[in-house]
């Protein structure tokens, strides 16, 4: 990550933070919407500034060059006709951005690096930017053969500089000379298991939307249609989150989801373009240096602790007393004792002599 100190019209100066792999995609954009002034079509007529990939992950040796080729760069670009210089494209790369006003701080990182400026740092351009964050090394449980251009193959065993987590799945890692997106899922910390890196579960819910339709291909996924409402309530570092719809929880590509009422992005459509990543449960052969194995919940778990779950268990359950109640209610009604009719007292000798028939006076008689 760099910081540029970027000083505007009104004369006020602004620090705004760009990672490696933001600055060399904002350079191709640039090269792809001036293709004359890249020399896309004419090498001569090139006046956009050259900006070399390849050397910038090199090592901790290029670090001070990298520092002066980007502020040769900068210097260079800002200096061009300003249909270039000016354009929209350009300014909004340098604008600030909310991410720009809580930068990481060294608590994020394992060692900041410290660079000595010369004495006449003010008349270097290069003063302006500063040097990298160190990055996290991280090593391959298993071999990974890349599917595209821009990913990078891994052996089992490769140490690798992460340097940039996307929430995707895809991390970006750089490997000596190479570098390219790698599947999160293959990667794992020297120093433990990387439980401690991931969020605990959000049984409650947080509301997203499905950007892009995706047919489950294992038992634990679940198949969503582009526009559907769901709630994800378990972000895992693989880029398969745990989510939930109506009553039914299960894992689903992170990259084809949007939280609810945020806008789209250039950058998560480009995303959306990409084949989401394998899971680590469908890696084989994978052999992890550390004797504690990542714990495991299962959907029965998620479902379970779910508030939805809960709510409806609770909702049951009072419905049931409820029931129960009104059939207790009824049977004590149904077995109280019921008002016997009263027994006439037995009519004397004289009133059925007098009253009743000749046969019945027979047998009083």
């Amino acid at each position: 990550v760099y910081m540029f100190l970027v000083k505007w019209n009104d004369l006020s100066e602004k620090l705004v933070y760009r990672r490696f792999t933001e600055i060399y995609e904002f350079h191709k954009a640039l090269k792809e919407m001036f293709p004359i002034e890249s020399g896309d079509i004419n090498m001569e007529k090139r006046i956009i500034p050259h900006l070399p990939a390849p050397k910038w992950f090199d090592g901790q040796r290029s670090t001070q060059n990298r520092q002066g080729t980007l502020a040769e760069y900068c210097y260079a670009l800002i200096n061009l006709p300003h249909k270039i210089s000016r354009c929209l494209h350009v300014v909004n790369f340098f604008k600030v951005r909310p991410d720009d006003t809580n930068p990481v701080t060294d608590s994020q990182i394992k060692k900041p690096e410290v660079f000595l400026l010369p004495k006449d740092a003010k008349k270097n351009p290069a003063a302006d930017i500063t040097g990298p964050m160190v990055l996290q090394t991280y090593r391959a449980i298993a071999d990974y053969e890349k599917s595209s251009t821009s990913e990078m193959a891994l052996k089992a065993g490769d140490m690798v500089d992460v340097v940039e987590k996307s929430e995707s799945g895809w991390w970006f890692c750089q490997m000596k000379n190479k570098r390219g997106w790698v599947p999160a899922a293959y990667l794992e910390p020297m120093d433990g298991p990387d439980e401690s890196e991931e969020q605990e579960p959000n049984y409650a819910g947080e509301q997203y939307v499905v950007q892009k339709s995706y047919t489950a291909m294992e038992e634990d996924e679940l198949t969503l249609k582009e526009g559907d409402t769901i709630e994800v309530i378990h972000k895992l570092l693989d880029g398969w989150w745990v989510i939930r719809k109506d009553e039914t929880t299960g894992y689903y590509p992170s990259m084809y989801l949007q939280k609810a009422g945020e806008a789209n992005t250039s950058v998560k459509s480009e995303l959306r373009n990409r084949s989401a990543p394998p899971r680590r449960s469908t890696i084989r052969n994978a052999n992890s240096i550390h004797k504690q194995s990542r714990k495991q919940i299962s959907q029965e778990t998620y479902r379970r602790n779910s508030k939805k779950y809960i709510q409806s268990q609770r909702n049951m359950k009072e419905n049931f007393q409820n029931k129960a109640n009104v059939i207790i209610e009824k049977n004590e009604q149904e077995n109280k004792p019921r008002a016997q009719p009263a027994v006439p007292p037995r009519p004397s000798k004289d009133l059925i002599l007098n009253r009743c028939t000749e046969s019945t006076r027979r047998k009083v008689l």
